[in-house]
């Protein structure tokens, strides 16, 4: 009887997480905007904090950051337009490029006497130069897509900082009643900080990687160098695939527009930036904040992707660590955020396997 109960408790527990993911799904137009809206309002949580301690009004210091909200949007914005209108004007140019391009490659095929049979002109029917900047165009726009009506974001930032100084307190004594809210307060303090550092240090690593690709950009005179950037500084924040994804169009245009030694030189560069920043630099600043094993991190890219989309995928890693820290504030599910963690096996036991 324990063994049924017990089973009926599960498949109750499991139909319920079910349903509640279905209506987070349908709901995704309300829910995203939302999450970015708290996650920009914990990250401008520490900004806010500084400000104020100097004795800079609450209310001066959010319309500064507000300001400066408005200004990213647009130049953002101002960035994808200005590119795509340059793009589209100059395709006749870069199909005649392509055209070359392709055309030393058959020569060398024939001067080799490779095995390899293609046709320059199917080719040239299937990869069109447009293709490239379709394909950031769609990445970008998807980003703009999320933030489409910027003002309702904004407005939902600003009152959300507006009851930070209280938030704390009021969801501490949602989650615990009036009593004994301290333990809940610092649960939600170690949720807020586990944020706040993650997103701090991913920050850091993106500023420096889009900064390094533009640079590499400039010093080998590929166009878009900019966008690039950006692009690159955008998609960092997406774990494990973030940086690969960047880097193709990269590569492709220098390759296409720049020739092939220059198109090398952009992609060992490019390779070596990831590389290091990605394997080395951020690992290092990282050091332990996480609290996540590898495969948590890339499962819960792919399941918060497919729930909440572009948005859900640069945000997994944070939400993964808040529900990491939710069930270790409770003592009937603090053995599951262990299957979530990152935990080494003690060298005894591993000696013992052996």
């Amino acid at each position: 009887m324990q063994a049924t109960g017990s089973l009926t408790r599960i498949l109750v527990i499991m139909a319920a997480i079910v349903i509640i993911l279905a209506g987070v799904k349908s709901s995704a137009e309300i829910v995203i905007p939302f999450l970015l809206s708290l996650f920009i309002a914990i990250i401008c949580s520490p900004i806010l904090k500084v400000m104020t301690d100097r004795k800079v009004p609450l209310w001066l210091a959010i319309t500064l950051l507000f300001v400066l909200f408005v200004v990213a949007f647009f130049f953002l914005a101002g960035l994808i337009n200005s590119t795509v209108r340059e793009f589209t004007a100059s395709i006749p140019q870069y199909k005649v490029l392509l055209s070359e391009r392709l055309n030393t490659v058959l020569q060398l095929i024939q001067r080799w006497d490779l095995p390899i049979s293609i046709s320059r002109e199917q080719i040239l029917e299937q990869f069109d130069p447009s293709v490239i900047m379709n394909f950031v165009s769609r990445i970008l726009l998807s980003f703009s897509g999320v933030v489409t009506n910027i003002f309702v974001l904004l407005l939902v930032v600003v009152f959300m900082l507006f009851e930070a100084p209280t938030a704390k307190h009021k969801l501490a004594v949602a989650l615990s009643g009036s009593k004994n809210t301290t333990a809940k307060e610092n649960h939600i303090n170690r949720v807020l900080q586990g944020v706040i550092s993650y997103l701090g240090v991913k920050t850091t690593v993106s500023l420096l990687t889009g900064f390094a690709i533009w640079a590499l950009l400039e010093i080998c005179g590929v166009q878009y160098a900019v966008l690039w950037g950006t692009l690159s500084f955008l998609l960092n924040y997406i774990p494990n695939i973030g940086s690969f994804i960047a880097a193709v169009p990269i590569i492709l245009q220098a390759l296409l527009l720049n020739g092939f030694s220059v198109g090398l030189g952009v992609s060992i560069g490019v390779v070596a930036i990831n590389t290091i920043i990605g394997n080395i630099i951020e690992p290092r600043m990282m050091g332990r904040t996480l609290g996540l094993s590898t495969l948590v991190v890339f499962l819960s890219l792919l399941f918060w992707g497919w729930l909440l989309g572009t948005v859900g995928m640069l945000l997994s890693v944070p939400l993964t660590m808040a529900l990491k820290i939710a069930l270790e504030s409770s003592s009937t599910t603090i053995r599951y955020a262990g299957l979530l963690g990152d935990v080494s096996v003690p060298e005894s036991e591993s000696a013992k396997k052996l």
